[in-house]
């Protein structure tokens, strides 16, 4: 029997969601590679664990950048891999609904369909990530009432406002999860003079990050290159640091939410207002972000139950549709347009 899948080819984790079990697979979008050779030694979690750390013929990389493709070999092998391991061996392919930025291009979108098909996929749809975000956080956007979904990943930011069971306005902009971790970097090198790797940065930003000041501020040693000495060195970084840190990246994705807002039919934004913005992603995570933006906008801000894997639900449970999706490389808030 054919199993149906949907994945959230995310560009720093990838969840892989089968009809009738739910969410079987989350991995982090990293490979291993041997630059002599050529060959892949290590997929998702396990190289990870590379990362920052590799020999000098082992690099330890990330396919996908800013939610798209930019080494199409290598998302084709992981995807295989990834396939593979949520269906087991079988003699079916599958059919398989992946999630998408709202900003994609044609080329782009061609790309990731053209990877399913080649790494074992049956047939190939494809579902914009707030439509599949806001199904995920439990949203009924199939009717004339406005609802409005942000959605931080780790390479792309998806805002848009959906109605009738469709994107009414979106922006998809390229500030994330991953511009919060070198924003981090950058103030850690900037403010004491220590180099630190991705994944520290990472850790900083989940455990003592904000975006607005907590009431009891935390802290916690970092290990790092002292840029003057080069030698290891640690320093103690407070919470309080932190928002001033993430000043640019923060402030990119409130002015895409207010630029949507503004946007919006007027009958529209008073359904936002009624029912308020719904925050998904791993990104809206970070302390306090929903406070903020609900502070920029006057707008009610929540971030939805199980906010990382709201895309991969949404995802899931559009397979529900699947015969009735058109197929291949298209982008349906495109399709919408053509059909006016």
């Amino acid at each position: 029997m054919s199993k149906d899948i949907g994945i959230d080819l995310g560009t720093a984790t990838v969840l892989v969601y089968v009809k009738g079990k739910g969410i079987v697979l989350k991995e982090p979008s990293v490979v291993a590679v041997d630059k002599t050779s050529g060959k892949l030694l290590k997929i998702g979690r396990e190289a990870q664990v590379m990362l920052g750390r590799t020999p000098g013929n082992i690099v330890a990389l990330r396919p996908l950048r800013d939610g798209v493709i930019s080494q199409y070999d290598l998302t084709l092998r992981m995807l295989q891999y990834f396939i593979k391991k949520a269906c087991g061996t079988t003699l079916f392919h599958p059919r398989v609904i992946i999630c998408v930025p709202s900003g994609i291009s044609e080329v782009e979108e061609r790309a990731v369909v053209d990877a399913a098909t080649q790494a074992g996929a049956r047939r190939t749809y494809l579902i914009e990530e707030p439509v599949a975000a806001a199904l995920g956080a439990g949203l009924d956007i199939s009717g004339p009432v406005g609802h409005m979904v942000v959605d931080i990943g780790g390479g792309t930011t998806d805002i848009a406002v959906l109605s009738l069971g469709g994107v009414v306005v979106s922006e998809s902009i390229k500030v994330a999860g991953d511009k919060f971790d070198e924003a981090i970097i950058r103030h850690i090198r900037r403010k004491h003079n220590v180099l630190i790797g991705e994944r520290t940065a990472e850790q900083i930003k989940i455990r003592i990050g904000a975006a607005w000041p907590r009431e009891e501020p935390r802290a916690m040693d970092v290990k790092g290159r002292c840029l003057i000495q080069g030698l290891p060195r640690q320093v103690h970084v407070v919470s309080t640091e932190i928002p001033d840190a993430l000043e640019e990246p923060i402030t990119a994705i409130i002015e895409a939410v207010c630029s949507v807002i503004e946007r919006t039919p007027p009958e529209l934004v008073g359904d936002i207002i009624e029912n308020g913005i719904v925050m998904t992603g791993g990104g809206s995570l970070l302390f306090g972000l929903d406070r903020l933006i609900e502070y920029a906008t006057g707008i009610r801000t929540r971030v939805a139950d199980k906010a990382v894997s709201c895309v991969a639900i949404g995802t899931g449970k559009s397979l529900d549709q699947i015969s009735t999706m058109p197929e291949g490389s298209i982008n349906l808030s495109r399709l919408r347009e053509n059909r006016l």
